[in-house]
Protein backbone atom coordinates (compact mmCIF):
# COMPACT_ATOMS: atom_id res chain seq x y z
CA UNK A 1 0.00 0.00 0.00
CA UNK A 2 1.27 3.00 -0.95
CA UNK A 3 2.02 5.93 1.44
CA UNK A 4 -1.13 8.33 -0.40
CA UNK A 5 -3.57 4.58 0.01
CA UNK A 6 -2.43 5.10 3.84
CA UNK A 7 -3.01 8.39 4.72
CA UNK A 8 -6.12 8.39 3.10
CA UNK A 9 -7.37 5.53 5.31
CA UNK A 10 -5.32 6.92 8.32
CA UNK A 11 -7.81 10.01 7.78
CA UNK A 12 -11.00 7.83 7.24
CA UNK A 13 -10.39 5.77 10.57
CA UNK A 14 -10.08 9.19 12.55
CA UNK A 15 -13.25 10.88 11.23
CA UNK A 16 -15.05 7.59 12.40
CA UNK A 17 -13.55 8.00 15.93
CA UNK A 18 -14.16 11.49 16.13
CA UNK A 19 -17.81 10.94 15.30
CA UNK A 20 -17.67 8.22 18.19
CA UNK A 21 -16.64 10.48 20.64
CA UNK A 22 -18.92 13.51 19.87
CA UNK A 23 -21.47 10.80 20.02
CA UNK A 24 -20.60 10.22 23.61
CA UNK A 25 -19.46 13.71 24.78
CA UNK A 26 -21.89 15.95 26.56
CA UNK A 27 -20.44 18.82 23.76
CA UNK A 28 -20.97 16.50 21.07
CA UNK A 29 -22.49 17.82 17.63
CA UNK A 30 -26.03 15.76 18.22
CA UNK A 31 -26.70 17.88 21.17
CA UNK A 32 -25.84 21.18 19.26
CA UNK A 33 -29.42 21.55 19.04
CA UNK A 34 -29.67 21.71 22.84
CA UNK A 35 -25.99 23.28 23.84
CA UNK A 36 -25.22 20.40 25.29
CA UNK A 37 -26.61 17.19 27.23
CA UNK A 38 -27.36 18.50 30.85
CA UNK A 39 -30.64 18.29 31.82
CA UNK A 40 -32.59 21.94 32.74
CA UNK A 41 -36.34 22.39 33.81
CA UNK A 42 -38.11 25.73 33.26
CA UNK A 43 -41.13 26.60 34.80
CA UNK A 44 -43.41 29.40 33.02
CA UNK A 45 -46.53 30.62 33.86
CA UNK A 46 -50.07 31.91 32.40
CA UNK A 47 -53.01 33.50 33.46
CA UNK A 48 -55.53 32.64 30.64
CA UNK A 49 -58.68 31.72 33.14
CA UNK A 50 -60.41 34.94 32.72
CA UNK A 51 -62.92 36.32 30.90
CA UNK A 52 -61.15 37.11 27.70
CA UNK A 53 -59.59 33.73 27.06
CA UNK A 54 -56.15 35.36 26.59
CA UNK A 55 -52.89 35.08 28.57
CA UNK A 56 -52.55 38.06 31.22
CA UNK A 57 -50.34 36.83 33.14
CA UNK A 58 -47.42 39.74 32.57
CA UNK A 59 -49.86 42.42 33.21
CA UNK A 60 -51.89 40.72 36.18
CA UNK A 61 -49.55 39.14 38.36
CA UNK A 62 -47.06 40.82 40.16
CA UNK A 63 -45.47 38.08 42.15
CA UNK A 64 -45.00 34.81 41.99
CA UNK A 65 -43.95 31.90 45.25
CA UNK A 66 -43.39 28.57 43.75
CA UNK A 67 -42.68 25.55 45.64
CA UNK A 68 -42.06 21.97 44.91
CA UNK A 69 -42.94 19.26 46.95
CA UNK A 70 -41.72 14.99 46.23
CA UNK A 71 -43.62 12.06 46.14
CA UNK A 72 -43.84 11.95 49.94
CA UNK A 73 -45.64 15.73 49.90
CA UNK A 74 -42.59 17.26 51.48
CA UNK A 75 -40.57 20.53 50.40
CA UNK A 76 -37.61 20.04 48.09
CA UNK A 77 -37.36 23.54 46.58
CA UNK A 78 -38.84 26.91 47.40
CA UNK A 79 -38.25 30.25 44.74
CA UNK A 80 -40.54 33.60 44.50
CA UNK A 81 -39.58 36.63 42.40
CA UNK A 82 -41.60 39.63 41.79
CA UNK A 83 -41.62 42.91 39.97
CA UNK A 84 -40.73 43.83 36.26
CA UNK A 85 -38.66 40.42 35.73
CA UNK A 86 -42.52 38.74 35.29
CA UNK A 87 -43.70 41.10 32.01
CA UNK A 88 -40.36 39.72 30.43
CA UNK A 89 -42.28 37.78 27.60
CA UNK A 90 -39.73 34.76 28.25
CA UNK A 91 -40.30 34.96 31.92
CA UNK A 92 -39.66 31.53 33.64
CA UNK A 93 -38.23 30.13 36.71
CA UNK A 94 -35.70 27.49 36.36
CA UNK A 95 -34.97 24.37 38.88
CA UNK A 96 -32.41 22.35 39.28
CA UNK A 97 -34.11 19.21 40.12
CA UNK A 98 -33.42 15.49 40.40
CA UNK A 99 -35.78 13.71 37.88
CA UNK A 100 -38.73 12.25 40.19
CA UNK A 101 -42.62 12.98 40.41
CA UNK A 102 -43.20 16.72 42.10
CA UNK A 103 -46.18 18.74 42.68
CA UNK A 104 -45.64 22.22 42.05
CA UNK A 105 -47.91 24.76 43.64
CA UNK A 106 -47.96 28.76 43.14
CA UNK A 107 -49.39 31.25 45.36
CA UNK A 108 -48.91 34.41 43.45
CA UNK A 109 -49.70 37.69 45.77
CA UNK A 110 -48.75 36.86 49.09
CA UNK A 111 -45.90 39.15 49.52
CA UNK A 112 -48.30 42.13 50.17
CA UNK A 113 -50.62 42.49 53.42
CA UNK A 114 -53.77 40.73 52.17
CA UNK A 115 -53.25 37.15 52.41
CA UNK A 116 -50.38 35.15 53.99
CA UNK A 117 -48.87 31.86 53.70
CA UNK A 118 -46.67 29.69 56.44
CA UNK A 119 -43.24 29.89 56.16
CA UNK A 120 -41.79 27.06 54.49
CA UNK A 121 -38.74 24.93 55.75
CA UNK A 122 -37.13 22.48 52.65
CA UNK A 123 -37.48 19.25 54.17
CA UNK A 124 -39.77 19.36 56.88
CA UNK A 125 -42.44 21.82 55.82
CA UNK A 126 -45.30 19.70 53.99
CA UNK A 127 -47.84 20.46 50.51
CA UNK A 128 -51.18 20.29 53.08
CA UNK A 129 -49.74 22.81 55.45
CA UNK A 130 -49.30 25.32 52.64
CA UNK A 131 -52.70 26.82 53.38
CA UNK A 132 -53.08 30.86 52.48
CA UNK A 133 -54.71 33.19 54.66
CA UNK A 134 -56.60 36.41 54.58
CA UNK A 135 -56.00 39.08 56.62
CA UNK A 136 -59.12 40.40 58.15
CA UNK A 137 -59.89 43.59 61.68
CA UNK A 138 -62.55 42.38 64.21
CA UNK A 139 -64.92 44.01 66.02
CA UNK A 140 -68.14 43.73 67.86
CA UNK A 141 -69.78 42.46 64.96
CA UNK A 142 -67.01 40.14 63.72
CA UNK A 143 -64.44 39.82 61.43
CA UNK A 144 -64.58 42.37 58.21
CA UNK A 145 -62.58 43.45 55.49
CA UNK A 146 -62.31 46.51 54.17
CA UNK A 147 -59.31 46.70 52.15
CA UNK A 148 -58.75 46.54 48.52
CA UNK A 149 -57.28 43.09 48.42
CA UNK A 150 -54.17 42.31 46.70
CA UNK A 151 -54.62 40.61 44.29
CA UNK A 152 -54.21 36.70 44.65
CA UNK A 153 -53.43 33.55 42.25
CA UNK A 154 -53.43 30.11 42.73
CA UNK A 155 -51.63 27.36 40.55
CA UNK A 156 -50.95 23.51 41.33
CA UNK A 157 -49.73 20.87 38.97
CA UNK A 158 -47.83 17.62 39.45
CA UNK A 159 -45.11 16.99 36.61
CA UNK A 160 -42.64 13.97 36.28
CA UNK A 161 -39.37 14.78 35.70
CA UNK A 162 -37.26 12.58 33.09
CA UNK A 163 -33.67 12.61 33.20
CA UNK A 164 -33.77 13.14 28.84
CA UNK A 165 -31.40 15.44 28.22
CA UNK A 166 -32.89 18.84 27.06
CA UNK A 167 -34.94 21.49 28.23
CA UNK A 168 -38.13 20.79 29.82
CA UNK A 169 -40.46 23.27 29.90
CA UNK A 170 -44.01 22.69 31.81
CA UNK A 171 -46.81 25.49 32.62
CA UNK A 172 -48.83 26.46 35.57
CA UNK A 173 -52.08 27.75 34.94
CA UNK A 174 -53.09 30.11 37.48
CA UNK A 175 -56.92 30.82 38.97
CA UNK A 176 -57.32 34.68 40.42
CA UNK A 177 -58.80 34.04 43.74
CA UNK A 178 -59.85 37.56 44.20
CA UNK A 179 -63.07 39.69 43.27
CA UNK A 180 -63.96 43.57 42.77
CA UNK A 181 -67.48 44.41 43.35
CA UNK A 182 -69.20 47.79 41.94
CA UNK A 183 -72.38 48.33 44.00
CA UNK A 184 -74.57 51.18 42.53
CA UNK A 185 -77.48 52.06 44.15
CA UNK A 186 -79.76 54.45 42.45
CA UNK A 187 -82.85 56.65 43.57
CA UNK A 188 -85.42 58.70 41.87
CA UNK A 189 -87.84 61.04 42.64
CA UNK A 190 -90.58 62.32 40.46
CA UNK A 191 -90.84 64.95 43.19
CA UNK A 192 -87.17 66.77 44.55
CA UNK A 193 -89.33 67.73 47.66
CA UNK A 194 -88.75 64.51 48.71
CA UNK A 195 -85.21 64.13 47.82
CA UNK A 196 -84.24 65.17 51.80
CA UNK A 197 -86.82 62.17 53.22
CA UNK A 198 -83.97 59.31 51.84
CA UNK A 199 -80.81 60.00 52.13
CA UNK A 200 -77.92 58.29 49.96
CA UNK A 201 -75.65 58.07 52.32
CA UNK A 202 -77.51 56.46 55.00
CA UNK A 203 -77.45 53.42 53.41
CA UNK A 204 -74.65 50.89 54.25
CA UNK A 205 -73.30 47.66 52.17
CA UNK A 206 -71.38 44.62 53.20
CA UNK A 207 -71.29 41.37 51.53
CA UNK A 208 -70.93 38.10 53.76
CA UNK A 209 -69.11 34.81 53.24
CA UNK A 210 -66.85 32.25 54.88
CA UNK A 211 -64.43 32.19 51.81
CA UNK A 212 -61.19 33.72 54.09
CA UNK A 213 -58.76 30.91 53.90
CA UNK A 214 -57.62 28.34 50.71
CA UNK A 215 -56.07 24.98 51.03
CA UNK A 216 -53.15 23.99 48.96
CA UNK A 217 -55.54 22.56 46.81
CA UNK A 218 -57.55 25.72 46.11
CA UNK A 219 -60.63 24.95 47.65
CA UNK A 220 -61.74 26.96 50.53
CA UNK A 221 -62.16 26.07 54.27
CA UNK A 222 -65.10 26.76 56.23
CA UNK A 223 -64.06 28.73 59.39
CA UNK A 224 -64.65 32.33 60.33
CA UNK A 225 -67.61 34.40 58.61
CA UNK A 226 -66.28 37.48 57.20
CA UNK A 227 -67.78 40.98 56.91
CA UNK A 228 -66.94 42.57 53.30
CA UNK A 229 -66.67 46.47 53.72
CA UNK A 230 -66.87 49.32 50.92
CA UNK A 231 -63.29 50.61 50.78
CA UNK A 232 -64.57 53.33 48.86
CA UNK A 233 -68.27 55.21 48.73
CA UNK A 234 -69.31 57.61 46.46
CA UNK A 235 -72.30 59.40 46.26
CA UNK A 236 -73.95 62.58 44.66
CA UNK A 237 -77.07 63.53 43.23
CA UNK A 238 -77.81 64.53 39.71
CA UNK A 239 -81.26 65.98 37.63
CA UNK A 240 -82.58 64.08 34.75
CA UNK A 241 -85.14 65.30 32.39
CA UNK A 242 -84.77 68.72 33.28
CA UNK A 243 -86.44 71.45 30.67
CA UNK A 244 -85.12 74.81 29.84
CA UNK A 245 -88.27 75.94 30.09
CA UNK A 246 -88.67 74.80 33.59
CA UNK A 247 -87.68 74.73 37.30
CA UNK A 248 -88.75 71.50 37.92
CA UNK A 249 -86.85 68.06 37.03
CA UNK A 250 -86.76 64.70 38.19
CA UNK A 251 -83.44 64.24 40.57
CA UNK A 252 -81.39 60.75 40.94
CA UNK A 253 -79.61 60.05 43.98
CA UNK A 254 -76.18 57.43 43.43
CA UNK A 255 -74.41 55.43 45.50
CA UNK A 256 -71.77 53.38 44.08
CA UNK A 257 -69.56 50.98 46.77
CA UNK A 258 -66.86 49.54 45.94
CA UNK A 259 -66.09 45.84 47.18
CA UNK A 260 -63.28 43.23 46.87
CA UNK A 261 -63.77 39.79 48.50
CA UNK A 262 -61.92 36.43 48.11
CA UNK A 263 -63.06 33.45 45.61
CA UNK A 264 -66.43 32.83 45.06
CA UNK A 265 -67.57 29.56 45.33
CA UNK A 266 -70.69 27.47 44.13
CA UNK A 267 -71.06 25.79 47.33
CA UNK A 268 -70.65 28.57 49.50
CA UNK A 269 -73.50 31.34 49.72
CA UNK A 270 -72.55 35.07 49.95
CA UNK A 271 -74.89 37.47 50.52
CA UNK A 272 -75.07 40.86 49.69
CA UNK A 273 -76.48 43.20 52.91
CA UNK A 274 -77.43 46.67 52.44
CA UNK A 275 -79.25 48.52 55.44
CA UNK A 276 -80.29 51.54 56.14
CA UNK A 277 -77.95 53.04 59.49
CA UNK A 278 -80.62 55.38 60.69
CA UNK A 279 -83.47 53.12 60.99
CA UNK A 280 -81.53 49.83 61.11
CA UNK A 281 -83.75 48.16 58.42
CA UNK A 282 -82.31 45.78 56.04
CA UNK A 283 -83.50 47.16 52.53
CA UNK A 284 -82.35 44.14 50.76
CA UNK A 285 -80.39 40.91 51.05
CA UNK A 286 -79.27 39.62 47.81
CA UNK A 287 -77.63 35.70 47.46
CA UNK A 288 -74.62 36.92 44.85
CA UNK A 289 -73.98 33.52 43.35
CA UNK A 290 -77.46 33.00 42.68
CA UNK A 291 -77.69 36.42 40.90
CA UNK A 292 -74.01 36.33 39.02
CA UNK A 293 -74.73 32.45 38.01
CA UNK A 294 -78.07 33.80 36.18
CA UNK A 295 -76.68 35.67 33.62
CA UNK A 296 -73.73 33.28 32.68
CA UNK A 297 -75.78 32.01 29.60
CA UNK A 298 -75.23 35.02 28.26
CA UNK A 299 -71.25 34.70 27.95
CA UNK A 300 -70.48 30.92 27.92
CA UNK A 301 -73.38 28.56 27.95
CA UNK A 302 -70.57 25.68 27.87
CA UNK A 303 -69.08 26.91 30.80
CA UNK A 304 -69.73 25.21 34.14
CA UNK A 305 -70.69 27.44 37.11
CA UNK A 306 -67.45 27.54 39.23
CA UNK A 307 -65.30 27.76 36.32
CA UNK A 308 -67.89 31.21 35.22
CA UNK A 309 -66.93 32.71 38.54
CA UNK A 310 -63.31 31.51 38.20
CA UNK A 311 -62.83 33.18 35.31
CA UNK A 312 -65.15 36.58 35.64
CA UNK A 313 -63.49 38.69 38.96
CA UNK A 314 -65.56 42.14 38.24
CA UNK A 315 -69.12 42.14 39.10
CA UNK A 316 -70.90 45.66 38.79
CA UNK A 317 -74.49 45.24 40.17
CA UNK A 318 -77.26 48.36 39.76
CA UNK A 319 -80.13 48.94 41.94
CA UNK A 320 -83.14 50.85 41.58
CA UNK A 321 -85.33 52.31 43.98
CA UNK A 322 -88.13 55.04 43.13
CA UNK A 323 -89.08 58.02 45.84
CA UNK A 324 -87.87 56.07 48.16
CA UNK A 325 -89.20 52.51 47.77
CA UNK A 326 -87.52 49.36 46.00
CA UNK A 327 -88.94 49.05 42.15
CA UNK A 328 -90.10 45.45 41.65
CA UNK A 329 -88.44 45.86 38.00
CA UNK A 330 -84.74 44.37 37.92
CA UNK A 331 -81.85 45.03 38.86
CA UNK A 332 -78.37 44.66 36.32
CA UNK A 333 -75.31 42.63 36.59
CA UNK A 334 -72.62 43.66 34.18
CA UNK A 335 -75.03 44.87 31.75
CA UNK A 336 -77.43 42.58 31.62
CA UNK A 337 -80.51 42.92 33.09
CA UNK A 338 -82.32 40.72 35.69
CA UNK A 339 -86.13 40.50 36.40
CA UNK A 340 -87.14 40.42 39.62
CA UNK A 341 -89.65 41.66 42.43
CA UNK A 342 -89.56 43.09 45.80
CA UNK A 343 -89.82 39.31 46.79
CA UNK A 344 -86.82 38.32 45.75
CA UNK A 345 -84.88 40.96 47.42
Amino acid sequence: MNITAQIAKFKTFAAAMALVLSATSCDGVIYDGEGDCSVKYRIEFEYERNMEFADAFASKVGSVALYVFDASGVLVHQAAESGAALAADDYAMTLEMEPGEYDLLAWCGVDGSSFSVPEATVGKTTLEQMQCTMARKSDDTGAYVDSDLDALFHGLKRINYTSEPGVHTEVISLTKNTNNFRIILQQTWSDSSLVSDVEIENFEFTIVDDNGKMDYDNSVILEQTINYRPWDITTGYVDVDADVSSTRASQVAVSVAELTTARLMTDHNPVLIVNNKVTGERVLSVPIVDYALLVKGNYNRQMDDQEYLDRQDEYNMTFFLHNGQWLSSSIVINSWRVVLTNENL
